[in-house]
């Protein structure tokens, strides 16, 4: 089992940029594929990001796509999430997600363990 705490969410203007955190508890964190999820009022979760367990590779939803980063850390069982570029629409709840699959999923139904998500918003 996994807990996982978000944080390094907050108030940005549009333009700007945060990284978000995701530290994970237990020792087997390098065991678990890790994704980003948000979701906005009014809207479904959905999938922002995902990274495999070596963190070789990452996936994105076409909405992030060169202006999000994936990252994680597993020496210190912690998972990134850098955003640059930020738009009025990316202000949501992002919630970290671990997996305990071999292969990457966009599907939030796939996810075991999610964190308590951290609210970010973007003024234009």
């Amino acid at each position: 089992q996994v807990q996982l705490v978000e944080s390094g969410g907050g108030l940005v203007q549009a333009g700007g940029s945060l990284r978000l955190s995701c530290a994970a508890s237990g020792r087997t964190f390098s065991s678990y594929v890790m994704g980003w999820f948000r979701q906005a009022p009014g809207k479904e979760r959905e999938f922002v990001a995902a990274i495999s367990r070596s963190g070789g590779n990452t996936y994105y939803a076409d909405s992030v796509k060169g202006r999000f980063t994936i990252s994680r850390d597993n020496a210190k069982n912690t998972v990134y999430l850098r955003m640059n570029s930020l738009k009025p629409e990316d202000t949501a709840v992002y919630y970290c997600a671990a997996d305990q699959s071999i292969s990457v999923s966009t599907q939030a139904e796939r996810y075991d363990y999610w964190g308590q998500g951290t609210q970010v918003t973007v003024s234009s």
